[in-house]
């Protein structure tokens, strides 16, 4: 099969199928290497007919329900993986572990795999799959109402479950980091959200990449002094980076 014809295969599967496909299985449906299917993955994701996840993707548009969230996924994806990979290099086999929704946050989840067991509480929809398919993860989805824009799970139900729960490590994300430090998400309920799980976790680790400095504009829910640890990415201003160090310690993915 010539590489468009397969690619529009591709395209048709997802549309069809309505959900995200492994490498691993389109492979194996169009009998071609996994090598081959990442090639055309690339090449559709470049047409801006799909949209990358870990391992797999989905169809871009209305056909896959395309959200605010999937194009949050999707924007600056290798920086937001490279946070994920590095955060999961803190976490210890047997810890019991809170990973918030995000764009970023959700990079944590396929980097897991090796650090099991795990006991993983998250409020995050799209990251079900990811972690569902791990053995030795027990994963539990934190109630409340769903936000369909962001896949999660949030509200005053949501932060009641987690005042009754304690965790060893929570990843954190946020939309804006500001000059003086300040961590800012979009609406007041994340803000509220993010709060109860900062007060619920041993250790605090923020995930943003250096695209996230910014100047503000949304709903603080604290600052750098809350965290433990910011895994970030290269590319923050030096006079920042000297800045921001008095306040946390910083980790570059």
């Amino acid at each position: 099969m010539k590489p468009g014809n397969r690619q529009s295969e591709i395209v048709a599967l997802l549309r069809a199928m309505q959900t995200e496909l492994r490498v691993d299985d389109l492979a194996r449906m169009l009998e071609v290497s996994a090598l081959t299917v990442r090639r055309d993955l690339e090449q559709l994701a470049a047409d801006g007919m799909i949209i990358r996840t870990h391992g797999g993707c989905i169809a871009a548009g209305r056909a896959a329900l395309e959200s605010e969230y999937h194009s949050k996924v999707a924007h600056n994806f290798s920086l937001k993986q490279a946070v994920g990979r590095a955060a999961a290099e803190e976490v210890q086999p047997g810890s019991v572990l809170l990973v918030n929704d995000g764009s970023t946050t959700y990079h944590v989840a396929a980097h897991l795999e090796h650090k099991v067991p795990l006991t993983v509480y998250t409020n995050s929809i799209a990251m079900i799959t990811d972690l569902g398919r791990i053995p030795g993860i027990a994963l539990y989805i934190l109630g409340g109402r769903y936000n369909s824009e962001l896949y999660s799970l949030q509200g005053s139900l949501t932060e009641q479950i987690l005042e009754s729960q304690q965790f060893d490590l929570c990843f954190i994300g946020a939309d804006t980091v500001t000059p003086e430090g300040q961590c800012m998400v979009v609406t007041p309920e994340e803000a509220s959200l993010t709060r109860a799980m900062l007060r619920r976790a041993r250790r605090r680790v923020l995930l943003a990449d250096h695209m996230k400095c910014g100047t503000g504009g949304y709903f603080a829910y604290g600052t750098l002094r809350d965290f433990n640890l910011w895994i970030t990415t290269p590319g923050i201003a030096p006079e920042l980076v000297r800045f921001y160090r008095t306040l946390v310690d910083i980790k570059e993915a």
